[in-house]
């Protein structure tokens, strides 16, 4: 993506989040979002479809295209018109190319035009020849929600209704003015064509729109959105070229749209073609709560991703929606520490291999799961609280033990304070996998590395992107990433100290398997700055003696103003 590019997602973000965010005075961020989300997405699949029926109409018209429409076929113009209006809504002419279908109704010039009528206006007459009038302008949404369901099955359930958050017709009507000057096909940026397609932007868009609404939504929020440079950094590290990818606490999607952009971020390295390389990839998730199961199936929609997440939203645990699925790669940011999740159903669970996690913590219950649902070959990364590295409550430290007796782990990523939006809890990243001996990236062999682990301490990477909020740059991304496949090629690694270190089990077992980066990886090297210590101590001494006056001074000083002012300490 070009500078051009990237400056007209980032003026179109702006823009219309301000206009979105006019609505927090009379919303709750978690319910405005799908006012918001759902405009969106009216808008997208309304400009995709009339992109579609423009490339249509001219291939009617080119007598060298199949679907060629002679005109002396016809009397007149006027039916030769007539009857190119009717070709265009032929349904198959869209399903054919995996774009959809959007009624007459529910179009966004339909919506525009009709929005702004008065309340009980005669809008249309239903196939029972009944009138059809205005009721409010969420009702007209919700019917174009309604009518854009019906007609595609991949969205039956998934899109959101907004009539139930009793939104003044004026401030609805400023929304969808407010998104009507945004082209999501043909963009132009200052009068110059960019090569983006709609899905591209609309995705970008939504992406950038969940991060807000988490940032809005602050604790709440981090349920359904992991911060995207962490989600990058685990898809960079684990690479899902091709294979079943599965992730048991999907929240919003985030790890498949990543996947989905790696695929087409590494196609000119690896000479692919990107739409090709992507019907390699199949996609499963489970999410227990509802809106945030359809943020999810919406996300994979404007994206043209095709997903499994079970028939509806349930307990990833208590009802297992891909039972026999044994995944290439699996990955997820479950809720850290989690309480209340056992069920006495659980008890001598299938998954619990390596031992019966604590009945008031899900961390190794998640990690179980994962475990159980990947294949004799596959990898997973899992972001877990620091915690989990360490603790031997409740039997964690025996199943932590057996997970590294069994060689199971890979590696383990300490990560940076202050990444996430719902939480403080430092964290960390555990990547493991069932086969060390093996394993391949496309046609690259890693090496055999059983009896090996990879420790990286990353704590001292990112930036702070505001006051509260730190982020990885893409070379942090780049440099934990690559030190990760060095290691696994076994070409050019060095364990770097206060970075990253190769352990041995019996390494780790002098720990008594604690598995926590600091411990492996040690302190950074100083560098030397030449100065003999007996020197060096006589200046910092005579330099904190110097400091110490001006502190008395400064101190005196401060008194002398205050006495000045009437005041006497």
């Amino acid at each position: 993506m070009n500078t051009t590019e990237q400056q007209f997602l980032s003026d179109l973000d702006d823009k219309l989040w301000k206009a979105a965010d006019q609505l927090r005075a009379h919303l709750d961020a978690a319910n405005y979002k799908h006012i918001v989300l759902g405009l969106i997405f009216l808008k997208y699949v309304s400009d995709s479809f009339e992109e579609h029926q423009r490339n249509l109409l001219s291939q009617f018209k080119d007598e060298h295209h199949e679907y060629y429409l002679p005109p002396e076929d016809f009397d007149d113009d006027a039916e030769y018109q007539e009857m190119l209006a009717e070709e265009l809504e032929e349904l198959d002419y869209y399903r054919e190319q995996n774009v959809f279908w959007v009624p007459r109704e529910a179009r966004w010039q339909t919506l525009r035009e009709k929005a702004a009528l008065p309340t009980g206006t005669v809008l249309w007459q239903n196939q029972q020849g009944e009138d059809v009038k205005l009721r409010s302008v969420s009702w007209l949404v919700d019917n174009a929600l309604d009518e854009i369901e019906k007609a595609n099955s991949k969205l039956k359930g998934i899109l959101p209704r907004i009539s139930q958050y009793q939104l003044e017709n004026e401030k609805l009507i400023g929304l969808i003015n407010s998104f009507s000057d945004t082209s999501f096909s043909n963009p132009e940026y200052k009068g110059e064509k960019l090569n983006l397609q709609s899905k591209d932007i609309l995705g970008h868009v939504y992406e950038y729109f969940l991060g807000q609404f988490a940032l809005a939504e602050g604790k709440q929020g981090g349920q359904y959105y992991t911060p995207k440079s962490i989600v990058t950094l685990i898809v960079e590290m684990l690479e899902p070229y091709k294979g079943r990818v599965y992730d048991p606490a999907m929240g919003s999607g985030g790890f498949f749209v990543s996947s989905d952009k790696f695929i087409e971020n590494h196609a000119d390295e690896q000479h692919y073609d990107p739409t090709e390389q992507k019907k390699q990839i199949s996609v499963y998730g489970q999410e227990s709560n509802p809106t945030t199961w359809r943020l999810a199936a919406m996300n994979m929609a404007i994206r043209g991703i095709d997903f499994s997440f079970g028939k509806k939203p349930a307990d990833t645990f208590l009802d297992d929606r891909h039972p026999d699925l044994r995944a290439d790669y699996v990955m997820a940011n479950p809720p850290f520490n989690m309480k209340e999740w056992w069920h006495a159903k659980l008890e001598g669970d299938v998954r619990w291999q390596y031992g019966e996690p604590p009945k008031n913590n899900a961390n190794f219950a998640w990690l179980q799961h994962m475990l159980h649902h990947l294949a004799p070959t596959g990898s997973m990364a899992l972001l877990l609280a620091n915690g989990s590295m360490s603790s031997d409550s409740s039997g964690e430290g025996e199943i932590r033990e057996r997970l590294v007796e069994n060689d199971l782990v890979e590696c383990m990523v300490a990560l940076p304070g202050q990444l996430f939006t719902n939480t403080q809890i430092p964290a960390c990243i555990w990547f493991l996998t069932k086969d060390k001996a093996n394993g391949f990236v496309l046609d690259e062999r890693k090496r055999d590395r059983r009896g090996e682990t990879l420790f990286i301490d990353a704590r001292n990477l990112g930036y702070m992107k505001d006051r509260v909020l730190r982020d990885f740059t893409e070379e942090d991304i780049r440099t934990i990433a690559d030190t990760f496949h060095k290691w696994q090629k076994g070409e050019g690694y060095e364990d770097q100290a206060g970075f990253c270190y190769s352990a041995n089990l019996e390494d780790i077992r002098k720990h008594n398997h604690v598995l926590t980066p600091g411990r492996y990886v040690g302190a950074p090297e100083q560098e030397e700055d030449g100065e003999p210590f007996p020197e060096k101590m006589q200046r910092l001494t005579d330099q904190l003696k110097d400091q110490l006056v001006q502190n008395d001074q400064i101190t005196l000083e401060i008194k002398r103003n205050l006495g000045d002012l009437g005041y006497d300490c």
